[in-house]
C-alpha cells in the first residue's frame, strides 16, 4: 500500500487514543482496521475481554518509525498528534530492537487516567464521520453538554457508548459546577483528582447500601431515566451502568462539602473539640451533609458507616486539628484513598455480574425478597453490636479481674448479638430463595445443623 501524506486527512481529537486514530484512518481509506494495522511490525497481539472479543479500550505505543509512518497516513504535522494523542512519546523497551522498521505494542489503556467513549455526533462535527471515538477523560467531563450525553467507560464488555441525559439536567449541571469545586480543590492545595476520587468512593459505597434506604427516591428516577425509562428488566446491570451518570451531582455535592472549611469546622466540634470523645451518630457535620445533598435523613446512616472513606476523612481532619497525626502520611492526609475504599470500576462490576451463579434466589434483590421489618431488625442488631464493641474499647483500666469480667461480658453479649443477626440473615436469604447449601457453605456449617437452627429459630419467632 502507499501512503500520500495530505491525500486522505485525518486530524486526531483532544486526548484520543492512537488506536482509535488508526481505526479512524482505515474507516477513511475503506479499510479494516485490522488490514492497516498490518503497516506496522506487532509485538503483541491485541488485548481482549474474557470470552472474546476486542477491547475498545486497547492503546497502541509506537517506535519512531510507526510514528511516522501514522504521521503521514494522517497527512498533518506530528506536533499535531504529539500534542492530541497521550500516548505519543511513551516509550517501551521491547520496541528499541525494532527502530529501523515502523512496529507498535498493545497495551490495555491506562496510559493517561480512565479511557471513554467519544460522542459520535460531536465527532460527525468536527470530522464529518459518525464514527467511533475512544478518549482519555477523566470522569467530571463525561457529559456532552452539546448533546446530553454520559459518555460510558470503554474498558468494560458492554454494547453501550453513551447514556442519555436529556431527561437529566441535573447531571449536566453537576459537569458545569465541577469545573469552581475544582478550583477551590485548587486554592485549598489539594489535587481535584484526589479530591473527586474520594467523593466519589463516598458516594459509591451508598450506592452500594441504597437497597435498604426506603426513602431514596432520587436515584432510582434517574436509573429509570438513563435506561431508556425502565431498568426493571435488567435492573442489576443498569445499577452497574448507569451508577456513575446517576450519582454523579451527588459526588460534586461531597467533594464541595468536603473543601468547605465550615464543614470541616463541624467534624472538629462533633468530635468534643479539646475534649475528645467518639462522634455521635446525630453528628451536625452528617446532619448537615445529609440536607446539602437533599437527604435529611441521611446523616445518621452516613454518622454510623464505620469503616468507610467518609468517616476514614472525618478521622484524618480530627488528627490535623489535634496536631496527632504524626510524620506526614497517609493517616493524616485527607485526600488519601485506602485501596479497599476505592469504588469498582464497571468493567469489574460487569465480570462479577457475568459471573455469578444462576442459582434460584441469586437474581432476587435482597430489599424486594426481605420484608422490610426483617431488614430493619437486623440492621438494629448489627448496629447494637456494633455499639457494644466500641464501649469495650475504654473498658481496659482498672484491676484485671474487674477488666476482665467486664471485657468478657460485654464480649459475650456482642457475640449473642451477632449471632442472632447471623440466624435472621441466614433465614432471610433462605426465605428469600437461596439454597439451604448455598447458606451452609457461607456460614461454614453442616446442612442438617443449619437446617435444625434456622426451624427452632422460626418457631421462636412465631415463623
Amino acid at each position: 500500500m502507499t501512503h500520500h501524506p495530505g491525500l486522505m486527512r485525518t486530524t486526531p481529537l483532544l486526548r484520543e487514543t492512537a488506536s482509535s486514530l488508526i481505526c479512524r484512518i482505515a474507516s477513511r481509506y475503506g479499510m479494516e482496521a485490522k488490514v492497516l494495522r498490518a503497516c506496522w511490525k506487532w509485538r503483541n497481539y491485541p488485548p481482549g475481554h474474557e470470552g472474546g472479543g476486542a477491547r475498545a479500550d486497547a492503546e497502541v505505543l509506537l517506535n519512531p518509525a510507526g510514528r511516522q509512518l501514522l504521521v503521514g497516513m494522517c497527512g498533518v504535522e506530528e506536533t499535531v498528534l504529539a500534542r492530541a494523542l497521550p500516548s505519543w512519546a511513551r516509550e517501551d523497551a521491547k520496541l528499541r530492537a525494532e527502530d529501523g522498521d515502523p512496529a507498535g505494542l498493545w497495551i490495555a489503556g491506562a496510559v493517561a487516567g480512565p479511557v471513554a467513549f467519544g460522542c459520535r455526533l460531536c465527532t460527525a462535527r468536527r470530522t464529518g464521520a459518525a464514527v467511533r471515538v475512544v478518549r482519555y477523560a477523566p470522569r467530571w467531563e463525561r457529559v456532552c453538554v452539546r448533546h446530553g450525553r454520559w459518555l460510558l467507560d470503554a474498558d468494560a464488555n458492554q454494547p453501550l457508548e453513551h447514556l442519555d441525559l436529556r431527561g437529566l439536567p441535573e447531571v449536566v449541571a453537576a459537569q458545569r459546577r465541577w469545573a469552581s469545586v475544582g478550583r477551590r480543590a485548587v486554592r485549598a492545595g489539594a489535587e481535584p483528582e484526589r479530591v473527586f476520587a474520594l467523593a466519589r468512593a463516598v458516594v459509591a459505597r451508598w450506592w452500594e447500601q441504597a437497597y435498604g434506604w426506603e426513602r431514596e427516591t432520587i436515584w432510582p428516577r434517574r436509573l429509570h431515566l438513563v435506561a431508556c425509562g425502565d431498568a426493571g428488566g435488567g435492573l442489576e446491570r443498569w445499577r452497574v451502568v448507569g451508577r456513575d451518570a446517576v450519582f454523579f451531582p451527588e459526588v460534586v455535592a461531597v467533594a464541595e462539602a468536603l473543601l468547605d472549611p465550615a464543614m470541616a469546622e463541624l467534624v472538629w466540634v462533633d468530635s468534643g473539640a479539646g475534649r475528645p470523645r467518639a462522634l455521635p451518630a446525630d453528628g451536625m457535620f452528617c446532619r448537615r451533609l445529609g440536607e446539602r445533598l437533599g437527604r435529611g435523613w441521611l446523616g445518621p446512616l452516613a454518622a454510623t458507616d464505620h469503616g468507610g472513606p467518609l468517616l476514614a476523612w472525618m478521622g484524618s481532619i480530627i488528627r490535623l486539628r489535634r496536631g496527632a497525626g504524626g510524620p506526614p502520611g497517609y493517616d493524616n492526609d485527607p485526600w488519601w484513598l485506602r485501596q479497599e475504599h476505592q469504588a469498582a470500576t464497571m468493567a469489574g462490576q460487569l465480570r462479577v455480574l457475568g459471573k455469578e451463579k444462576k442459582a434460584p434466589g441469586s437474581g432476587t434483590m435482597w430489599r424486594a425478597a426481605v420484608p422490610a421489618d426483617q431488614r430493619r431488625l437486623i440492621t438494629s442488631i448489627i448496629e447494637s453490636a456494633e455499639e457494644q464493641l466500641l464501649q469495650l474499647r475504654g473498658m481496659q483500666t482498672g484491676p484485671t479481674s474487674d477488666v476482665a469480667r467486664r471485657l468478657l461480658r460485654g464480649l459475650g453479649h456482642s457475640a449473642g448479638l451477632i449471632e442472632n443477626a447471623w440466624k435472621r440473615t441466614a433465614l432471610a436469604a433462605v426465605n428469600g430463595g437461596v439454597p439451604l447449601e448455598e447458606v451452609a457453605r457461607w456460614v461454614d456449617m453442616p446442612v442438617e445443623v443449619l437446617q435444625r437452627m434456622l426451624t427452632a429459630d422460626r418457631r421462636e419467632n412465631g415463623g
